[in-house]
């Protein structure tokens, strides 16, 4: 189902169109926004990495090991590899150390996942509009000015090469991004006083879409009870919250931390957005990027990811609608509205009618917090409810094309589904993916179900 653009510009002259279920009409083509002054100051560093072996020969080593040695750089937070060609898969392992910033002390080497499977729909205005490339998950390393890494094709857990001459070769165009997130927001204003006179054309044009949440250029749209949230969805449709209507089956609306208080640079992302007709199913993420951060560093990394998917990737914004920190904070992800329909890159195959939830962290072998899986269950019952859905059933979607499904193929899921659902890969690991039962049940309850 193709989706559909809005200009930035008509949506900030036109907030109060902000209602759940208003979707925007089609305009031109989405074109890149241009960097403005009082943009959150970040940077990616790209390096290119080079064989690691003395054998350079066509087919030998050096077309399966691939690195940087060791080496001073800028400051930076995270990092990830990218590749020429989004279509083709990293087999191997890729490893990395850094080195905190100020001191001689050198971690131990870490995985970074090599999948790469959040990513636009094929055919769509976001996969053929913009030069993609293929990448690994993001890896937060935390405040760091050396780097070392090491990429092998098929190679041993210690990233040694056994000489597996069958081993498929790398990629073309391997490259390490490093990538800073720059300076945290300016603090100490209410979380919900307006900053309009402060804001960007694009952050003005971001923070509108919410305007009947939340004042123009507000840090978070604040949490309402179960009876103000049923009584705004019934005031939306035009029904009177006095009267005997039937109330709707909609969880209380969870606190969320806007693009602004997570200090998105609106300059990096496309400048208009990109809707479908509805929300169907929730898929739930996470970011592979590792379990060590603090609670205090979330926005950090979340404005890392946000440059690595634009920047790095080449999306048109973030993937993800939302994420979730390990202290349940919930935070809203592409720009468009988080009552929208808002088309994200998040499930290859499944991007349209669904919304991606990321929780930061990797849950392969660790458990997610309680408080991430709470914050899954208020926000699926909230947005979800918004769009008549109940959180323990199962919807029908057509699949964009991927790994699992192919193009065009009708398929059943649970509305709230793990990513492997609807693509072949690990993503949200294990231990998350194990919690989505209970997050079902506790979003159906929290609608009143």
């Amino acid at each position: 189902m193709r989706g559909f653009l809005a200009s930035a510009v008509g949506v900030s002259c036109a907030a109060a169109l902000a209602l759940p279920l208003t979707l925007p009409t089609t305009t031109a083509a989405a074109a890149p926004a241009t960097p403005t002054q009082g943009s959150v100051p970040g940077s990616t560093q790209s390096l290119p990495l080079a064989p690691l072996t003395a054998d350079r020969a066509a087919g030998g080593a050096a077309a399966r090991q691939q690195g940087l040695p060791q080496r001073d750089v800028r400051p930076f937070s995270l990092v990830g590899v990218v590749w020429n060609d989004p279509s083709v898969a990293l087999h191997g392992q890729v490893q990395v150390r850094t080195r905190a910033t100020g001191t001689t002390t050198w971690s131990a080497w870490q995985d970074v996942e090599t999948h790469n499977d959040d990513a636009p729909d094929p055919g769509t205005a976001e996969s053929s509009g913009r030069t993609l490339r293929g990448a690994t998950a993001p890896l937060w390393v935390g405040d760091s000015d050396g780097v070392e890494v090491r990429v092998q094709a098929g190679g041993g857990p210690d990233g040694s090469d056994r000489g597996d001459a069958t081993a498929e070769p790398l990629p073309q165009g391997l490259r390490l991004e490093l990538v800073d997130p720059g300076d945290e927001p300016a603090q100490g204003a209410p979380a919900d006083a307006p900053r309009a006179g402060t804001l960007t054309a694009e952050a003005a044009a971001a923070s509108a879409v919410n305007a009947e949440l939340a004042p123009l250029g507000a840090t978070e749209i604040p949490a309402l009870t179960k009876q103000q949230t049923e009584d705004a969805l019934i005031s939306a449709r035009g029904g009177d919250t006095e009267g005997a209507q039937a109330r709707p089956y909609i969880g209380p609306r969870p606190r969320i931390v806007t693009r602004e208080g997570w200090g998105a640079d609106e300059s990096l992302r496309e400048s208009q957005f990109l809707y479908t007709n509805s929300v169907k199913a929730a898929f739930v993420h996470h970011s592979a990027s590792g379990n060590n951060y603090r609670c205090s560093e979330a926005s950090s990394v979340i404005r890392s990811i946000y440059r690595y998917h634009v920047k790095s990737s080449g999306w048109r914004d973030i993937g993800y609608n939302f994420l979730v920190d390990k202290c349940g904070t919930i935070y809203e992800g592409r720009a468009g509205g988080v009552t929208k329909a808002v088309m994200g890159a998040h499930t290859l195959g499944f991007n349209t009618d669904t919304m991606g939830i990321a929780v930061l962290g990797s849950f392969g072998s660790s458990n997610p917090p309680a408080a991430a899986v709470k914050a899954i269950s208020q926000l699926t019952a909230w947005k979800l409810g918004l769009y008549g859905v109940n959180p323990k059933g199962s919807t029908y979607l057509t699949s964009g094309g991927g790994n699992l499904y192919s193009k065009g193929k009708n398929v059943r899921l649970k509305v709230i589904s793990g990513h492997r659902d609807g693509f072949a890969t690990e993503c949200p690991g294990r231990r998350l993916y194990n919690q989505l039962g209970t997050a079902r049940t506790t979003s159906a309850q929290l609608q009143g179900r």
